[in-house]
């Protein structure tokens, strides 16, 4: 049986779920991302690219390139609920997908010929997710994953392209040996100091030449640029850990500011939690220092949702793991061990009031966003989690919540 894969990516998927949000900012240059001095760029509009602008940039040179462009911190709660809709879609129309990323999709269609034609099959599947999501998605199709993500790449935007059985040799061939999946700069730009600059050259080139250059890894590029490489489907699970880090402009002591980060954190990842009915088993806390050295210090839990159980025990952990007194560069939080379930209520410690609390917030956020609303103690930190709106002059919602 002939094997086909379909390769599915969003494009510019955080832009198009701010433009969703939100049509004045439709065909307007955007950059998403972080707004600080060592903020990076996560995703940014077709409109700044001919200016030189790409994800992965520092912002601030981005900034500078595109001046004019709308810079918007982002909500990655919002963009995981898209892509949470896009998955559902795909998860109901294929037997055996995996999702690579937040934004990108693998498919298993072999032997759908027989009943559907895959790439009709395809075609209506993207369509699918165009009319019910409103994102834009682009596909490729061919005989393996490789293959079809260097076609979705050639399709945007918004587009698709199916390369036929025997065919990939000639469609990898005249393209820049950076479009191979896996070419980073370096190893892109060493193969251009040795006049290699088009897959059709590695093609030409005996495999024992690429693996003296490159070891191991030339063997990949190799059988990358002949269209043989066919790394195995990882058939889709649902995560088991979530993760939230605040990287900071400025290396810093400042108890109060590195708090204020941890309970909004906390309190973001909770209501997400407690929103998709699962519970965490074990907390971990993570510090980066200004030298770049790195820690973290976890702890086994009962299984909870609840801010004011997770609250404490991040602190807990951080103080136990702050130990040097060292400017501090990162702070982060995991919760891991993830189960489905609602948080279970102690008759002895919650009270209605705190129950009634947490749905409250839960429903607010669920319907205009993690930022609306908060706690007093998280609002020096209100960008965490964030809509990321320029245009929107609602303030959050403030609570004043004192533990008892």
């Amino acid at each position: 049986m002939q094997q086909s894969i379909l390769h599915m990516d969003l494009d510019t998927f955080f832009v198009s779920c701010e433009r969703l949000l939100d049509s004045r900012l439709k065909k307007r240059p955007i950059l998403v991302g972080g707004t600080g001095d060592r903020g990076v760029v996560s995703s940014c509009s077709y409109e700044t690219r001919r200016f030189g602008v790409h994800s992965g940039m520092s912002m601030k040179i981005a900034k500078r390139l595109c001046p004019e462009a709308v810079v918007i911190k982002g909500n990655a709660g919002t963009y995981i609920k898209f892509s949470d809709m896009v998955t559902d879609i795909i998860k109901e129309g294929v037997p055996v997908f995996e999702k690579a990323s937040v934004d990108e999709f693998y498919a298993d269609l072999s032997g759908m010929d027989r009943f559907f034609g895959c790439y009709k099959y395809a075609t209506e599947l993207r369509h699918k997710i165009l009319n019910e999501t409103g994102l834009p998605i682009s596909l490729g199709l061919s005989k393996n994953k490789v293959v079809s993500k260097v076609a979705t790449g050639e399709a945007k935007p918004n587009n698709q392209l199916r390369i036929d059985y025997g065919l990939e040799k000639v469609f990898l061939a005249p393209l820049s040996v950076k479009k191979i999946p896996s070419v980073g700069s370096k190893t892109g730009q060493a193969l251009i100091n040795m006049g290699v600059e088009r897959i059709k050259t590695i093609q030409d080139m005996p495999l024992e030449l690429m693996t003296s250059a490159f070891g191991i890894n030339g063997r990949t590029i190799w059988k990358r640029a002949n269209g043989l490489d066919n790394p195995p489907l990882i058939p889709f699970h649902k995560r088991k850990s979530i993760n939230m880090e605040r990287t900071y402009g400025t290396d810093t002591i400042d108890m109060v500011k590195l708090s204020t980060s941890l309970v909004a954190m906390v309190e973001c990842r909770a209501s997400q939690m407690r929103r998709a009915n699962k519970m965490t088993g074990c907390v971990s806390v993570k510090i980066r220092y200004s030298d770049f050295s790195t820690y973290t210090k976890q702890k086994r839990i009962p299984y909870t949702s609840a801010d004011h159980v997770l609250v404490p025990l991040v602190m807990e952990l951080f103080h136990k793991l702050y130990n040097r007194r060292m400017l501090i560069r990162l702070v982060g939080i995991s919760f891991s061990h993830i189960v489905g379930g609602n948080y279970q209520v102690d008759m002895f410690e919650d009270s209605e009031k705190m129950l009634n609390l947490y749905n409250a917030m839960d429903r607010i956020k669920d319907r205009f966003g993690d930022n609306r609303v908060m706690r007093a103690a998280s609002m020096g930190a209100k960008t965490i989690g964030g809509d990321g709106n320029p245009f929107d002059g609602k303030p959050p919602i403030v609570l004043a919540h004192r533990t008892q």
